[in-house]
């Protein structure tokens, strides 16, 4: 399951995320994160905690910058 979705984020970076230019006020980027997050903590914790990411990835958020998996 986990690299299925790891394919999908893959997928939306080289074919969608192009088409959306730099809009990531976080680095790592939102899918690179995802990607991350669940390389380290499986399929299901890693999602959320990458949907979580992107929730937070907005104009209204005061905070960005570095956020690591941790």
């Amino acid at each position: 399951m986990a690299k299925f979705l790891i394919f999908l984020v893959n997928l939306y970076k080289k074919f969608l995320s192009p088409y959306f230019g730099g809009q990531c006020r976080f680095y790592p980027t939102c899918s690179t994160y995802m990607i991350q997050a669940i390389e380290k903590y499986g399929a299901f914790k890693g999602t959320a905690m990458g949907i979580w990411r992107i929730m937070r990835c907005n104009p209204f958020n005061k905070n960005c910058g570095y956020d690591p998996v941790k």
